[in-house]
């Protein structure tokens, strides 16, 4: 979950809307792959991540164990499939900056997304650069 110091960054970053409401979404799975890795055996992801993110057992798990989502069960596979392709762009934006995507911080986010709103601009009405990393 977010803290109320992570939405702050997040709103302080003076982004325009699309992107902080993007960075917010990327935060918040962020935040969320961090405490499911933190809840599965004992802080250890799949032994076969290379990048330290829960396989999609652990994540089912730390899903199922949240008592928000225990009232609807049929929203976890659609958080599950949303924390999937947010890893995806996570695991992009964390080799940019050659780490793993569980290291990232919200202040890496947001030098993403500003890195991403300059390319944006300097490029001109239309054009976009230097896309998102893919989600799906």
């Amino acid at each position: 979950m977010l803290s109320p110091e992570d939405l702050q960054e997040l709103e302080a970053s003076l982004l325009p809307a699309l992107e902080r409401h993007h960075l917010r979404l990327l935060a918040h799975s962020l935040r969320s792959l961090q405490q499911a890795a933190d809840h599965s055996d004992g802080g250890a992801a799949s032994p076969d991540a290379a990048d330290g993110l829960p396989d999609a057992a652990a994540l089912a798990r730390w899903a199922s164990g949240q008592p928000g989502l225990q009232a609807d069960p049929g929203f976890i596979p659609v958080l599950l499939e949303q924390l999937d392709k947010a890893a995806v762009q996570l695991k992009a934006i964390a080799r940019e900056q050659q780490r793993r995507p569980l290291q990232l911080s919200i202040a890496d986010l947001v030098s993403w997304g500003r890195r991403q709103a300059d390319a944006r601009l300097a490029a001109g009405p239309g054009v976009n650069p230097s896309p998102a990393p893919p989600h799906s």
